[in-house]
């Protein structure tokens, strides 16, 4: 959503606490279920002061959405294009999206829910953002094969089996937990990476090698929503 002109940083941050709100009862009570006067009542505003900031109840869920597939698809892309082993991206990848789903359950819960209410346009943006994703994802699998690192397997089974591991996270994870994004993807992509093949002596390696890229490049672990700096990327 993109603020009407003549607005200043005061409006922004309003709105962006209103998003918030939104997916915290979206993800409570269901989008459908959930009306502009629940809203405005949670956010202290009248129906209409409410649409100046958000315009419409779809455009909460557009940025919801956005919110979540904006970095992580950005984020990704810059991993699949390191010049570094599939299963070095493949570990950072995972911590990456891991990440994401710790710093935004609600949107998260969202994103997985109530995506089908968009509808058109928005609705194939968004079909579109999931499909780079798991292309990325599975790109980066098929080339470990091609490099004897991992069996032979079917590609978009194996895409599944590292979506389905990292996406039902959000239903059970708690931040405040014993396990952070780091632990979980090391625990995830070990099992994978046993699972697809590679051999045990990868294990860690790997790990010790994607500290020290995070030592290296990154101000926090691999969040979406952080810049990188230095980060040397192949062609």
């Amino acid at each position: 959503m993109p603020r009407p002109p003549g607005h200043g940083p005061e409006f922004e941050v309003r709105r962006q606490k209103i998003i918030d709100t939104a997916a915290e009862l979206f993800a409570r009570q269901g989008y459908a279920a959930t009306s502009v006067n629940d809203l405005g009542r949670a956010v202290g505003l009248a129906k209409g002061a409410l649409y100046y900031y958000i315009g419409s109840k779809e455009n909460l869920l557009i940025e919801i959405q956005s919110r979540v597939m904006r970095p992580l698809l950005s984020r990704a892309r810059q991993i699949a294009a390191l010049d570094e082993d599939p299963l070095l991206r493949l570990r950072l990848l995972s911590e990456s999206l891991l990440t994401i789903i710790f710093r935004r359950l609600d949107h998260i819960w969202v994103y997985e829910h109530d995506y089908r209410s968009l509808s058109g346009a928005e609705l194939r943006t968004l079909l579109g953002q999931r499909a780079d994703f798991e292309q990325l994802v599975s790109g980066l699998l098929t080339e470990a094969v091609e490099r004897g690192t991992f069996q032979p397997f079917q590609p978009r089974l194996a895409t599944l089996q590292f979506l389905n591991l990292h996406n039902h996270t959000y239903q059970w994870v708690r931040p405040e937990g014993p396990w952070d994004p780091a632990f979980l993807s090391r625990e995830y992509c070990a099992t994978l990476f046993r699972g697809f093949g590679a051999a045990e002596a990868a294990l860690p390696d790997v790990e010790e090698r994607a500290a020290g890229f995070k030592r290296a490049h990154l101000a926090l672990p691999l969040d979406p929503e952080a810049a990188w700096e230095g980060v040397p990327v192949g062609t």
